[in-house]
C-alpha cells in the first residue's frame, strides 16, 4: 500500500474541507446559511474520503453502503432548500414511487415472481395512514408510517402463502384479481375508507419550527410545508434503499437470485422455496405500502380509485424501463414518473390535443407503452443495463 500517496490525498481533502468551510461562511449573509452549507460540505468531503480509502468497501460493505447513502442524501437535501416548491413536490412524488419500484424489482428481479398487484398494496398503505390519522391524530408520523408498512406486509403475507404454489401467469392472475377487487373492497367498508370519495388527513403535515429559521420571513407556508414533506420523503427513501441494498447483498438475496435462475438447484442446496417466495412477497408489499403511505402524506388525502390496474401496469413498465432487479433502475423509474405528468401535458398542448379529450386522458398509457416498446427493442435490461454496457465498452476500449 502506497502510504505516501494516501497521506497526500488525505492532506488534499483536509485542505479542500477547510477551503470549503471558509467559502461557505464568507459567501452567505446569514450564519445559519453558512452552517447548512458548511455541514453539507463536511459530510460530502468526509464521505468521499472514506469511500476513496483502498479496500474499505470490501472490508466493510455495510458501512460503505451507509456512507454512500449518507452522501447522496446530504446532496439531495441540500438541493431541496434551493429548488422551487413545484420541483420539490415532484421530487417527493418520485421518491415515493421509487420505493414502490424497488419493492417490485426485488420481487421480480431477485425472486423471479411477477406481480400486478402493487397498486393494491400501495392502496393498503395509503388507507392505513388515512384511517389511523383520522382516528388517532396525535400519533407521531413515524409510528403511523410503520403501521401502514405493517398492514401492507400482512396483506402481502396473505397473498404470498398461496403464491408458493403458483408460478408464471397463474401468479400474475392472482395479483391481478387482488388489484381489480381492491376498489370493491374499499367500497364495502366505505364507513371507514370513505369509498370513492376517499379520505383527507385531519391536519396537513406542517414543518417544524426550527426549519422556518432557515428561510426568510416572506417564505410562504406552502413552500415550507413542501420542503419539509420532500425532505422527510427523501430521508425515508434513503433508509428504504439502504435496507434493500443490504438485502440484495445478503444471504437471502443470493438465495432469491438462485431460485430465479434455477429453483431445482436452490432446493438441492437446502433453500426453502416457499419461505423465500413468501418473504419476497412480504418485502414487496411492505415497500409498496410505504410508498402509498408517503403519497397520502404528500397529497394530504387519499383517492382509492387511483390505485387501479392502470397504476400497476405503469409501475411494471417503469421497473422494466429503469432496469429490473437494480437499485439505480428504481431511482430512474421514480424520476421518470415524477416528471411524466409535466412532460405529457407540455406535449399534448404543443401538438394541439385538447386537455379535455379522451386522447389526452389516454396519453400517459400511450407514452409509457411507447417507452416500454423502445426499451425492449434497444435496451432489454433497461436504462441501467444500457449504461452498464456503455461503461463496460469504454473500459474495454481503454484497456485495448
Amino acid at each position: 500500500m502506497n502510504w505516501s500517496l494516501i497521506a497526500r490525498r488525505n492532506g488534499f481533502l483536509a485542505g479542500l474541507l477547510v477551503v470549503g468551510l471558509v467559502a461557505a461562511f464568507l459567501a452567505t449573509p446569514r450564519l445559519r446559511d453558512g452552517i447548512v452549507i458548511g455541514a453539507t460540505v463536511v459530510v460530502a468531503i468526509v464521505g468521499a474520503a472514506i469511500l476513496a480509502t483502498p479496500g474499505f468497501r470490501d472490508a466493510h460493505p455495510v458501512v460503505g453502503r451507509a456512507v454512500i447513502t449518507l452522501v447522496v442524501l446530504d446532496f439531495t437535501l441540500f438541493l431541496t432548500f434551493f429548488l422551487p416548491a413545484s420541483t420539490d413536490f415532484n421530487l417527493a412524488v418520485g421518491a415515493a414511487m421509487s420505493i414502490v419500484l424497488l419493492g417490485l424489482s426485488f420481487l421480480t428481479g431477485a425472486s423471479g415472481q411477477i406481480s400486478l398487484g402493487n397498486a393494491g398494496f400501495m392502496g393498503v398503505g395509503a388507507l392505513a395512514v388515512a384511517i389511523w390519522a383520522n382516528h388517532h391524530p396525535t400519533t407521531p408520523i413515524v409510528v403511523t408510517i410503520l403501521i401502514a408498512v405493517a398492514c401492507g406486509a400482512l396483506v402481502g403475507l396473505l397473498l404470498g402463502l398461496p403464491a408458493t404454489r403458483l408460478r408464471g401467469p397463474y401468479l400474475a392472475g392472482m395479483t391481478l384479481a387482488f388489484v381489480v377487487a381492491f376498489p370493491a373492497l374499499d367500497n364495502s367498508f366505505s364507513s371507514w375508507t370513505g369509498g370513492d370519495a376517499g379520505l383527507e388527513l385531519p391536519t396537513p403535515v406542517t414543518s417544524p419550527h426550527w426549519l422556518t429559521g432557515f428561510f426568510s420571513a416572506n417564505t410562504s407556508t406552502f413552500t415550507l410545508g413542501t420542503v419539509w414533506l420532500t425532505d422527510m420523503t427523501i430521508i425515508v427513501t434513503a433508509v428504504a434503499f439502504f435496507f434493500m441494498a443490504n438485502l440484495f447483498a445478503s444471504r437471502a438475496g443470493r438465495a432469491m437470485r438462485l431460485i430465479r435462475d434455477n429453483d431445482v438447484a436452490a432446493e438441492l442446496v437446502g433453500i426453502s422455496l416457499p419461505r423465500a417466495r413468501v418473504l419476497a412477497f412480504v418485502v414487496s408489499a411492505a415497500y409498496a405500502a410505504l410508498g402509498g403511505a408517503l403519497w397520502t402524506l404528500i397529497n394530504n388525502s387519499i383517492s382509492p380509485p387511483t390505485y387501479t390496474l392502470a397504476l400497476s401496469i405503469t409501475i411494471l413498465s417503469l421497473m422494466v424501463i429503469g432496469g429490473i432487479g437494480t437499485i439505480p433502475g428504481a431511482i430512474i423509474g421514480g424520476v421518470i414518473y415524477a416528471y411524466s405528468t409535466n412532460v405529457i401535458t407540455w406535449f399534448t398542448s404543443h401538438v394541439g390535443v385538447s386537455s379535455q379529450s379522451s386522447l389526452a386522458s389516454q396519453m400517459p398509457g400511450i407514452v409509457f407503452g411507447a417507452l416500454l416498446i423502445l426499451t425492449m427493442l434497444f435496451a432489454p435490461r433497461g436504462i441501467t443495463g444500457a449504461i452498464q454496457r456503455l461503461l463496460a465498452w469504454r473500459r474495454a476500449r481503454n484497456a485495448a
